[in-house]
Formats: structure tokens, sequence, C-alpha cells
């Protein structure tokens, strides 16, 4: 029972902080991609470069760089805890900034990618018909590009769900608090629990297998095969 329990506490843990991360994720990343999809301005291709960037990047070497931005000693950690009280290092709240940080090009990309397929005559009608450009957004942008947006969103879950690099640097490995499913895996393999490790690892596989059959579902050149 104890070990249900235990495997029970992190799985809980691992699905709060992916949930959080990509909703933060879904935000930002849908918010950028319509930017860069929909708007010429200086710098445009280096922020997409620097949106990109967590692809490419070790995610050690960007829980490194969240340490030295958020740490105590680090200007946005200090602000934060100097006037909120906030402390970001290992908690979950940080576990949380790691997995949206490394998981969030996996949104970003497919947004934009849906936005810049969406067809510019069905956005300047609704201008014609004197529809708001929030409005525009809400019920003929958002509608046509959905199908990329959710796709690159649970691929974003399931990345979050399996994040170990980044969210041991910022967060730690704290049974209970910030032990998600891939640093309980590697803690149950250091200390020779391989049941445990089994039982983790066949969570973590079954619900990222689960996960990439609905976003290929979703893929809008699937899709249109299918339609065809």
């Amino acid at each position: 029972m104890d070990a249900l329990a235990d495997v029970w506490i992190v799985l809980r843990l691992s699905l709060k902080v992916a949930l959080w991360a990509t909703a933060i994720t879904l935000v930002l990343g849908v918010a950028l991609g319509w930017l860069l999809a929909r708007k010429r301005f200086v710098g445009r291709e280096l922020l997409d470069t620097l949106c990109t960037l967590p692809m490419v990047l070790p995610p050690t070497v960007l829980g490194y760089y969240l340490l030295v931005l958020v740490g105590s000693r680090g200007p946005i950690g200090a602000w934060l805890y100097q006037h909120f009280g906030i402390n970001l290092i290992f908690t979950w709240q940080g576990a949380v900034l790691a997995a949206a940080i490394v998981t969030f090009p996996l949104v970003f990309k497919p947004a934009r990618a849906a936005f810049e397929a969406v067809e510019g005559q069905y956005e300047q009608a609704a201008r014609v018909l004197g529809v708001s450009e929030w409005a525009l957004f809400l019920r003929v942008t958002l509608p046509l590009a959905w199908r990329g947006i959710m796709a690159g969103l649970l691929l974003a879950f399931a990345r979050a769900l399996g994040e170990f690099g980044a969210t041991l640097m910022i967060a730690g490995n704290i049974p209970g608090q910030t032990q998600t499913l891939s640093i309980a895996v590697y803690e149950a393999v250091q200390a020779g629990q391989d049941d445990m490790a089994n039982v983790l690892a066949a969570i973590t596989s079954i619900v990222c297998i689960a996960v990439l059959l609905s976003a290929t579902r979703l893929m809008p050149g699937r899709v249109a095969h299918h339609q065809n």
C-alpha cells in the first residue's frame, strides 16, 4: 500500500505540474505564434529564434539559466522575493516554470504555422462585415487554427510530464513536493528499486503514447488526407 500511495503522489504531482505548464504555454505560445504570423516588425526573426531556442538547448543548460534568473540572487528571483515573498527554487511552482520553458516551442511553432495557414480572405471578409479584431480572432482565426494548436498542446503536455533536466536543476528532488515521474524513475533506479522504476516508467509511457496518438489524429495534414 505504501508503494501504491507513493506512486499516486508522484503521478498527481506530475499531472499538476504538466497541466499548469501546458496552460502557461497555451497562453504564451498562441499569443506569440499569432504575433509572428500576422505582424511584421524589426527583430521578428530574432524573436522567433529565441522562442524556438528551448527546443535545441540541453534541459540542464535551460535549468542553469533559470537558476541564474530566478535564484535568490538572480534579477527576477530577487525581485519576486523582495516584493512578493515568492521563492521558486525547490518548489512545485519552479517545476512548472521549468516545464513551461522546455515545452514552449512545442506550442509556439505549431501555433504560428496554424495561423499562417489560415486564409486571409476569411479574416478580410469578417472585417468588411464590421467584426472587431478581438472577435475576429476568437470567431474566425482561432477556430480555423485550433487543430494545429491542439496537436502542439498535447505534445507539450506529454513533454512536460516527462521533463527531467531543467526540473531537477530548478526544483530539486523532494519527495511529495517536487519529485515528478521522471525524477522518481531516476531515484528508483539509483536506489535499486527496479519494481518501482518499472511501474513509474510504464505509467509515463502509457500516458505519453495515449497523448501522442491523440495528437496524431489532430494533425492538420492527417485530417486533410482523410477528407480527400
